[in-house]
């Protein structure tokens, strides 16, 4: 998995997230009268070799292509293909949370002609291609080529506007495509929006979006624009299901306006909502409001069950409001999703497992409906991963070991534990009496059908963490 995401994994059951900022990105570009081809080989299940056969084919003038740390080197290797191959001489231009924390590294290691930093890589893209048909300077955040040199705009700039930007062109940015295949989507068709870059809390030390939206760069779009975008997926596209994908939503009073004006519209008879949320967040009341307006599934970060890990992640809240949150939110009627992580490289075997003791607790009680584990990475460019740099921790630098199949420092619990413990994580979601309520739960075909595709992905999982 790739775009829209904090982390990296490969996945033996694909799942197709809904890149939202390369949609915007796409969207902004026709809007300005450029020639848009919406690229997304990953999604439409291309071999490398018939991309590239449709490259040649399509010879475009740009190719922006969004990287991640544990692909950097392979994104490195099709830019030099690129630029040795295609014969009529297009730019290329890497964007992403790798080459934002690093990006000297890829202007040094492959003929790359641009790197774009920040998160705003959609209003980025469409100023530097205004730069480049019209002439005039190269918007801030560009690393580029003056020669033989290696040249950069300055930091990138992440205080655009939102609401300036075009709602999402989802015809052009082949929206079904990722309708379906996505365990997150009970009713489909289902796709995804954003109401915020990133999230209000964006301190968290692990997480790799931090480095394209710092905390304090925190902002949304406003409420009616939320809301027409969303009535504009339901009536025009025949959504089923909306998933907003901002790291957290928005709370306060924001939220209160949004779940209102959903149900003004009368939009809660006619679509299902889910989100991010963190712990600690709001009031059962809240809750129970988000419940009104249509809202199902949510996803809460809780990481680990050790109070020390949380602090030393940054998390900003104490074990206790997590049971707490999970109670309100399924006695509201939600459908809570938890997702953890294990590995670190200060947590003993006991530590580790506190947290699978805990979400086998949640689920027995009937607190949780799903859960995501993962092994804990460290990302270029976020305090984790300079902390570990300081202290030693690391075990490889080599970017394609960063990719969940191995952890890559030092840790108490040695790396087919760590393994182990992600399995054990999502067996947790295996206890009959968990088993039981599901099956007592059924009320549709839409049930059956979530049931039979969670329980795929589920085994999937356990194949995704194998050491074998």
């Amino acid at each position: 998995m790739l775009s829209q995401n904090r982390q990296f994994q490969w996945f033996c059951n694909p799942t197709y997230i809904y890149p939202m900022v390369p949609a915007s990105a796409a969207t902004l570009l026709a809007s300005r009268g450029h020639e848009v081809l919406w690229d997304d080989a990953i999604a439409q299940e291309m071999d490398h070799e018939s991309w590239f056969a449709r490259l040649r084919v399509e010879r475009p003038d740009l190719i922006a292509m969004e990287s991640k740390t544990p692909v950097i080197k392979r994104h490195w290797t099709i830019v030099d293909r690129i630029k040795r191959e295609c014969d009529w001489g297009p730019k290329v231009a890497l964007f992403g949370d790798h080459v934002t924390a690093l990006p000297r590294e890829s202007m040094d290691a492959c003929g790359v002609d641009y790197v774009i930093t920040g998160g705003d890589y959609d209003f980025v893209l469409a100023d530097l291609c205004d730069a480049l048909d019209h002439g005039g300077e190269l918007p801030r955040g560009v690393w580029h080529r003056r020669g033989a040199d290696v040249m950069s705009t300055g930091e990138p700039d992440v205080s655009h506007d939102l609401d300036q930007l075009p709602i999402i062109d989802r015809q052009l940015t082949q929206w079904e495509r990722y309708a379906y295949k996505n365990g997150n989507f009970k009713y489909t068709p289902g796709t995804y929006v954003m109401a915020g870059r990133d999230c209000w809390w964006g301190r968290c030390s692990f997480c790799s979006w931090t480095t394209l939206y710092p905390g304090a760069t925190y902002r949304t779009v406003s409420v009616n624009r939320h809301l027409d975008e969303v009535e504009r997926l339901v009536t025009e596209l025949g959504v089923r299901e909306i998933f907003d994908d901002s790291g957290c939503f928005p709370k306060g009073q924001w939220l209160e306006e949004f779940c209102e004006g959903i149900i003004e519209r009368g939009l809660h008879r006619k679509v299902v909502l889910g989100c991010n949320m963190r712990c600690g967040a709001l009031s059962a009341e809240q809750w129970k409001l988000m419940k009104r307006a249509g809202f199902r599934f949510i996803l809460i970060g809780l990481e680990s069950m050790v109070q020390s890990t949380l602090d030393r992640l940054n998390k900003g809240l104490k074990v206790e409001q997590i049971s707490q949150t999970l109670q309100w939110a399924k006695q509201a009627g939600l459908e809570p999703h938890i997702t953890t992580m294990v590995g670190y490289p200060w947590e003993t075997r006991a530590e580790a497992e506190q947290t699978i003791a805990f979400a086998k607790d949640m689920f027995s009680r009937g607190y949780i409906d799903t859960l995501q584990a993962t092994i804990v990475v460290p990302y270029p460019g976020t305090p984790l991963f300079q902390e570990a740099r300081e202290n030693g921790w690391l075990t490889t630098e080599d970017w394609d070991d960063y990719d969940m199949k191995r952890s890559v420092w030092k840790s108490p619990v040695d790396e087919d534990d760590v393994m182990g413990f992600t399995q054990e994580l999502y067996r947790a979601a295996l206890s009959p009496s968990f088993l039981m309520r599901k099956v007592v739960s059924v009320r549709s075909v839409d049930d059956v059908r979530f049931f039979i595709r969670a329980g795929r992905k589920l085994f999937a999982h356990l194949a995704d963490f194998s050491r074998t």
